[in-house]
């Protein structure tokens, strides 16, 4: 999206002032602003609403000023005086249009954006940008066909090919996001982070077409610093964590560099009680509130303030409201900037604030480079480093990052006995599926694996191929979050020789059911080099083994951990060999299945990974740790954290 600056105000829009001194300063303020000398010449504007109050340039340009300097506040009022001397001007209203999108007032944004479009129709980028805002606002439909009227006006715009392409892949038209990421690429060959979302686009409908090829570009163009990828495609390709840490440093110092607007943080105060925000955009039915809804209510208050910064929707679903009730303090700031949202944490004195998206899908990480707390905490969300220089920490353990790879991760490590956060009250249904309700057939060994699609790649499912090969009679229950995705597969089965009906899909079901629907599996069949996460611990809390290839990276450690944390450490495997034959010998050995899955039956309400409180205990004990060095002086050091007695 292209951003507002002083050539689109219009500087041949000069209206006779009362004074020569008046145009004189109008022009040197409007060169010295394209110099980007901008108290210069916001002084020179200053001087011409003295002589002449309703200016527009002066107005305009002032505005243009105070919303490079992100005080948008007063770059609306300034540019809504100018607009008021001339409603018709478009420069002016698209400014505002930008001005109103950093302060996350997005309808009015698209208001501004529409009125440019009456005065000037033909004005792609205004095209590509009101395409923003709807995407922004989940218009996905409207949003493609923005961009296409900016494609259509300027063919060879890329910014709007690439983002037609993104839009067309929060619609499921994942093919056709490929194309348009091609077309943009086709324009600009070294368009920054468009290879890495093309091959996301392409794993997630499991076409793998040169995937070994591309795989292996993507990571050496990393290796030799180059902007190709997003962070957290990678972590489905790359097992290597100094990758990775390499990827993430590209991201941030591009897309959420340290920003000093702010000004330095004040001492911190000393208080009662250690105030704790966590900060996200899922507070809602979603993974990360369903496994960290009961830490947070079981945080001791006696030691502990918890507020919630919510820049999410507010969908109202019974996980939502619950979040609500679940924080002291329950702030929701989807409509505001990051800017306003780090001032308010601020402002708050806030000690530590936990970053509970990091990299994720309408992730805000600019509000952590404003430095909004003194202590920034990674975890949970995003389970890789960040390798941003103000986050000051990420939550683990020893399994998914051992010491010997601290290095890789630019946050200092707090370990806990276990990463992973649960909750001991989700309810599991009553109901009991029949084998034909879910498409399988009436005997023959069960094994099933959840993962999103894009953690599939083609090593992973020539093992599940020699798997079923070996165990006649088997199945294979999947995810599938696309048709195109589930053709692939039944494709790629069938040319291993192995009948794709055996490939069978699973659709979308109320969370309760899915983990009940977990019960007619056998064996939950974990990826790699991307592990199960939360998936892995919705089998494991219904009940269902889970066998994993353990890698290097924090993602393909992760099921590792949880399996340690359950004491079935017995199903990490480390190759390609030793997962297979596990998974074959299991499936022959029906005692010794039902032994694992009675041990998960009879401890479930037990081991650590189920125990919340337990974990919160955990988790309280590394905040005090960091709080106790912050108040020494001295800088984050890794924590092995000790619970509190």
């Amino acid at each position: 999206m292209t951003r507002p600056h002083a050539g689109d105000a219009g500087a041949a829009h000069v209206i006779k002032v009362t004074a020569d001194e008046a145009r004189i300063l109008l022009q040197e303020g409007f060169a010295l602003q394209q110099q980007g000398a901008l108290d210069q010449a916001a002084a020179c504007y200053r001087r011409v609403l003295e002589l002449a109050p309703s200016q527009f340039d002066a107005l305009h340009l002032s505005g243009v000023i105070a919303a490079q300097r992100k005080n948008f506040t007063d770059a609306v009022a300034l540019i809504g005086r100018a607009i008021a001397v001339d409603p018709n001007h478009a420069g002016a209203h698209y400014n505002m249009a930008h001005v109103l999108e950093d302060l996350r007032r997005t309808d009015a944004a698209l208001a501004s954006y529409d009125r440019v479009l009456v005065l000037k129709p033909d004005y792609a980028t205004a095209h590509n940008n009101r395409g923003g805002v709807l995407f922004r606002l989940r218009r996905y439909t409207e949003a493609a066909a923005s961009y296409e009227r900016a494609i259509a006006l300027e063919p060879a715009y890329a910014d709007a090919h690439y983002n037609r392409a993104m839009a067309l892949m929060e619609l499921g038209r994942l093919a056709d996001a490929v194309t348009a990421f091609d077309a943009a690429l086709a324009i600009a060959p070294d368009y920054h982070f468009l290879p890495g979302l093309r091959l996301y686009a392409k794993m997630r409908i499991c076409d793998w077409r040169h995937y070994d090829a591309e795989t292996r570009a993507l990571v050496d163009d990393v290796n030799k610093g180059r902007p190709v990828t997003p962070p957290w495609p990678l972590l489905a390709i790359s097992d290597a964590p100094d990758v990775q840490q390499r990827a993430a440093a590209l991201w941030t110092a591009a897309k959420f560099p340290a920003d000093a607007t702010l000004g330095a943080l004040p001492l911190r105060k000393a208080k009662d009680k250690i105030r704790l925000a966590y900060v996200s955009m899922d507070f809602r039915q979603h993974p990360v509130s369903a496994l960290i809804a009961e830490v947070i209510e079981k945080h001791d208050r006696a030691r502990f303030e918890i507020f919630a910064f919510s820049f999410g929707p507010d969908t109202g679903d019974p996980l939502r409201k619950r979040m609500e009730k679940a924080f002291d303090h329950f702030i929701d700031v989807q409509q505001q900037a990051d800017h306003d949202i780090a001032a308010q944490i601020r402002a708050q004195e806030i000690d530590i604030a936990i970053d509970l998206a990091g990299y994720t899908t309408d992730s805000r990480p600019g509000i952590f480079a404003l430095r909004a707390a003194p202590i920034q905490v990674n975890y949970l969300g995003y389970p890789a480093t960040m390798a941003a220089p103000y986050m000051d920490y990420i939550v683990a353990d020893q399994t998914v990052i051992p010491a010997s790879q601290r290095n890789a991760y630019t946050e200092k490590v707090a370990a806990l006995p276990c990463f992973q956060a649960n909750d001991s009250q989700r309810p599991v249904a009553t109901k009991t599926f029949t084998r034909a309700e879910l498409g399988l057939p009436a005997t023959g060994f069960v094994f099933c694996c959840f993962n999103n699609t894009f953690k599939l790649n083609p090593d992973v499912f020539a093992s599940w191929m020699r798997i079923l090969t070996q165990v006649p009679d088997s199945v294979l229950l999947l995810f599938a979050e696309n048709s195109q995705a589930a053709a692939n597969l039944r494709a790629a089965a069938d040319a291993a020789n192995v009948a794709p009906a055996r490939l069978v899909f699973a659709e979308r079901i109320p969370m309760a059911e899915h983990l009940a629907r977990y019960r007619i599996a056998d064996l939950f069949l974990d990826t790699w080099p991307f592990n199960a996460g939360t998936t892995a611990s919705d089998a494991l809390w219904s009940g269902l083994p889970v066998l994993t290839r353990q890698g290097k990276s924090f993602v393909g450690r992760m099921a590792a951990s949880l399996l340690g944390a359950v004491g079935l450490a017995e199903l990490v495997t480390s190759s390609a060999a030793d997962y297979e034959a596990m998974a074959v010998a299991l499936a022959r050995d029906t005692a010794r299945l039902a032994g694992l899955k009675d041990h998960l039956e009879k401890n479930r309400d037990t081991v650590l990974l189920f125990d919340s409180t337990r974990t919160t205990r955990h988790l309280e004990a590394a905040y005090t740790n960091m709080i106790t060095r912050l108040d020494a002086g001295l800088l984050p050091e890794h924590i092995d954290a000790v619970p509190a007695q």
